[in-house]
């Protein structure tokens, strides 16, 4: 078989109308590649999408495979091409030629008397709002994609697996901007039948009519149950036709192998069910073989032309897809006492304590309240500082709150939750009294005493931000409506000296955009620098505290100048700590250093958040005492 792109005929138009051959009745398609390929000796950490260009003969095989097992149809071995995708095996440059090839294997094996779709899957990366991708960038990359399939001469596109209904919206908007395909849309769902971010299927529905889609489904998720009570519900809130490409069941795993345990039979059991039910469109995902596609195909013959019968209708569901949030939150000032001394520019100023490695939080509650003698209107507690294990600054926060009667910031980190985590972490501290959070992304757990833990990072500061946004307003990660809400004041960090300003600034602005309250430093020592990058920040910003750390020692300077990630030491001030150190006043010079800057800054920020270095109130409370009078 000639594999190569020059030998891919391009045709303007389909060989075969699939909306018409669906009209007719059930059509059965193909089942899993990633499985098939699995089975030939290609790892599940390989780029499955170049394997058409190295091997073509395997992927020839799997789609004759399938057709042989009763299937109508193949798609094409090109979920992942992408430009995302592709780029992390550093191959994004080979896009065109990845699908030409595909297309040209799935044609030769199909022919011109079955249907050849052509498959896309996620970018693999997060959307806004909850990622760094913009969703027009993301829209792009489909695009480019959607426009290599338009030529070649392929009877539809095929969305599959997006846990993410926006991302999947902004794939079939890229599609048709350049393809009058037919255009499938699969969606996945969890146990509890609704998307990853608890939208249910009635709303995606909604979503994905108004676009103009021709088919509607669900693919992969947990196995066939979910599917079937899923496009179930699908059945009964319009008249297109809907998709089934369930996995095989769960996975499991045995000696580094996949196995899949639902058995052919009662995949054909599903088929039966789904097609009585009234649907249209079946196939496999990940887990399926040809026997699980020959089950299929038995079921659909048995079924026939059945035509579909009235079904009761459900209330369609696009009241549910909101224009407008449900709920506003409270004034800044009803908030929290921070909340009120940022709207009344009264200068807030935090002191930050760190949560202690042991359960005894006897010593953190003491100094919390010789903090609140000194002046501080509120502590801040970091989430697990370099990815070190410490008490839950949360329960630290209530604690403090409870013991010491003085306001807490909590920072809120990224890295150690999954988005249902955090969602259930925010609301529960809520329930709890908290009210002030600052959103972080979070140290990678490389850098902490437990280098093999695993990091989360299904969202990232910004994508946080939203989500706190979203809860603000009554919606919960998915959008859906939480019938209450909260009244967080939120901030999130700016890094005035970082490397690539450009990307900071840009990032700066998102947070922005996604209705932070204010934001705070990292711990200032070039205090010029930061004077420079202020009329930067978009005007329409929040107010900003400066991060000011008193230098303990020669030693301290160097560590955070060294190893912790996005804090700038100058030269002069190390200078002036070896001096100092040489002396015996480093810890003398450090509050000084530290003092220079609050005088230079005051005219300029909101407030300030302070350092206790290893929880030692002395420094904090000589440079509370120096903000005395500040109202």
């Amino acid at each position: 078989m000639d594999s190569s792109p020059s030998s891919v005929t391009p045709a303007s138009a389909p060989r075969l109308d699939l909306r018409a051959r669906l009209a007719l009745g059930p059509l059965v398609l193909d089942g899993a590649m990633g499985t098939a390929l699995n089975e030939r000796g290609i790892a599940f950490n390989e780029c499955f999408e170049l394997v058409q260009l190295q091997r073509p003969e395997l992927i020839g095989e799997v789609h004759h495979s399938y057709l042989e097992a009763g299937a109508e149809g193949v798609h094409t071995n090109t979920f992942g091409a992408n430009r995302y995708r592709l780029a992390k095996f550093d191959e994004g440059r080979r896009l065109q030629e990845v699908i030409e090839a595909a297309v040209q294997i799935a044609r030769e094996a199909a022919g011109d008397a079955r249907f050849v779709v052509g498959a896309m899957g996620p970018t693999g990366v997060e959307i806004e709002p909850f990622g760094r991708v913009a969703r027009d960038e993301a829209r792009a990359a489909f695009r480019e994609s959607a426009a290599v399939f338009a030529g070649l001469g392929i009877e539809a596109i095929s969305l599959e697996t997006f846990s993410s209904v926006d991302e999947l919206i902004e794939a079939v908007r890229g599609v048709r901007e350049v393809s009058a395909l037919p255009l499938i849309a699969h969606f996945t769902v969890t146990g509890a039948g609704v998307t990853l971010r608890g939208a249910h299927p009635e709303e995606v529905y909604a979503r994905l009519e108004s676009e103009g889609v021709d088919v509607i489904g669900v693919n992969c998720s947990s196995g066939p149950s979910a599917v079937l009570e899923a496009t179930q519900v699908l059945m009964n809130c319009g008249e297109l036709p809907i998709s089934a490409r369930p996995n095989a069941g769960m996975p499991r795993q045995l000696d580094g192998r996949v196995f899949y345990e639902n058995n052919p039979d009662y995949f054909g059991r599903f088929a039966r069910r789904f097609l009585q039910a009234g649907g249209t469109l079946l196939g496999g995902c990940c887990g399926t073989t040809p026997e699980h596609v020959r089950a299929m195909a038995r079921a659909a013959r048995a079924v026939g032309a059945q035509e579909r019968g009235e079904r009761e209708r459900a209330a369609v569901a696009a009241t549910r897809v909101r224009e407008q949030r449900p709920r506003e939150p409270k004034p800044l000032a009803e908030r929290s006492t921070l909340g009120r001394l940022l709207e009344q520019g009264l200068c807030p100023v935090s002191v930050e304590l760190v949560p202690p490695r042991t359960p005894d939080t006897a010593k953190l509650i003491e100094v919390a309240s010789t903090l609140r003698d000194a002046g501080a209107d509120l502590i801040n507690l970091p989430d697990g500082p370099r990815a070190s294990a410490r008490i839950s600054n949360s329960v630290a926060a209530h604690l403090i709150e409870r013991e010491a009667g003085i306001e807490t910031l909590v920072h809120f980190c990224c890295r150690d939750r999954n988005l249902l985590g955090m969602q259930s972490d925010l609301m529960g501290g809520y329930a709890l009294g908290l009210r002030n959070m600052l959103v972080i992304t979070g140290d990678p757990p490389y850098q902490g005493n437990y280098p093999d833990v695993t990091a989360v990072f299904d969202v990232d500061s910004i994508g946080l931000c939203n989500i706190l946004d979203n809860l603000n307003h009554g919606l919960d990660v998915g959008g859906n409506d939480l019938k209450g809400q909260t009244h967080f004041c939120y901030g999130a960090a700016l890094n005035p000296t970082a490397v690539d300003w450009e990307r900071e600034l840009h990032r700066y602005e998102w947070k922005v955009r996604a209705g932070i309250n204010f934001a705070i430093t990292q711990p200032i020592f070039d205090v010029e620098g930061l004077l420079a990058r202020l009329p930067e920040l978009p005007p329409d910003g929040p107010p900003i505290l400066a991060g000011v750390w008193p230098l303990r020692s020669l030693r301290n300077a160097e560590f955070l100048a060294s190893e912790v990630p996005g804090v700038h030491v100058p030269d002069a001030v190390l200078k002036r700590m070896r001096a100092a150190d040489r002396s015996g006043k480093a810890a003398e010079e450090g509050i000084a250093i530290a003092l220079e800057a609050i005088d230079a800054l005051r005219a300029h920020v909101a407030g300030f958040q302070l350092a206790a270095p290893f929880n030692k109130p002395e420094a904090a409370v000589a440079l509370l005492q120096s903000l005395e009078g500040r109202r």
